[in-house]
C-alpha cells in the first residue's frame, strides 16, 4: 500500500491552516510573542507554521518522516531519542495529535519535559464513548499503514488516564478543554501543561 506524503497533505492544506488558526486562538493566553516553539511530530508542518506566524515565534519541527509542505526548520529523528535537543531550550512544545501514535508516550513526555522551559501544549484524541473508541482505533490503524508504513497502531488514553500520566512524569494541567466539534465522532481534547517539581 502506498504511503501518504506531502502531495496528499497539500490537498487538505487550507483545512489544516484554518484548524491551526483556531488552535492558536485556543492557546493565545499561554504563549508569549517571539517564543521558541518545538513542533513535536510536525507532519506537514502546517500547524507549526501557523503557530510561528500567529505568535511571531521561531519554530523547529521534528518527526520520523519528512512530510513537510511548509518552509520551516526540521530535524528527522528515530522516534525515541531526543538527546540532540538541549535542556530547557523551548519556551513551548506543541504536540498536535501525535502521542497516541508513539510506542512509549510516557518516556517521550519525560524527554519533552526536559527540553521545555515550562509549557507543553498537547492535543489528543480521547476514546470516550463507543463511537469515539471505534474511530480512534480506525484512525490508529489507518495512520500506521498509510503514514508511518508500519503495524504500530498506537494507544489512545482517556482524559483521566492522561491526567494520571501527567502526574507521574511531573507535569501539571493548568488548562483543559474539549475542542472537538459536536458533530465530530472522535473526541478531541486540549491540555496545557506546566513543568512541576
Amino acid at each position: 500500500m502506498k504511503s501518504i506524503g506531502p502531495s496528499q497533505y497539500r490537498i487538505f492544506r487550507k483545512l489544516y491552516k484554518n484548524a491551526a488558526r483556531e488552535m492558536c486562538k485556543d492557546c493565545a493566553d499561554f504563549i508569549l510573542p517571539n517564543s521558541k516553539i518545538l513542533d513535536f511530530g510536525c507532519g506537514s508542518g502546517t500547524v507549526g507554521k501557523e503557530f510561528e506566524i500567529f505568535f511571531n515565534g521561531e519554530i523547529l519541527g521534528v518527526d520520523i518522516i519528512d512530510n513537510r509542505i511548509e518552509d520551516m526548520k526540521f530535524i528527522k529523528y528515530n522516534g525515541e531519542d531526543l538527546s540532540f535537543l538541549d535542556n530547557n531550550y523551548f519556551d513551548i512544545v506543541l504536540i498536535n495529535f501525535v502521542l497516541h501514535h508513539c510506542k512509549n508516550p510516557k518516556e517521550l513526555l519525560k524527554e519533552i519535559k526536559r527540553v521545555s522551559k515550562d509549557t507543553i501544549i498537547l492535543y489528543e484524541n480521547i476514546p470516550e464513548g463507543i463511537l469515539s473508541r471505534v474511530m480512534c482505533f480506525l484512525h490508529g490503524v489507518s495512520f500506521a499503514k498509510l503514514f508511518q508504513k508500519n503495524e504500530e497502531i498506537g494507544e489512545f488514553f482517556t482524559k483521566e488516564e492522561w491526567e494520571d500520566i501527567f502526574k507521574e512524569v511531573g507535569l501539571e494541567v493548568i488548562h483543559s478543554k474539549k475542542v472537538s466539534a459536536w458533530f465530530n465522532p472522535m473526541k478531541e481534547h486540549l491540555f496545557i501543561l506546566k513543568k512541576g517539581v
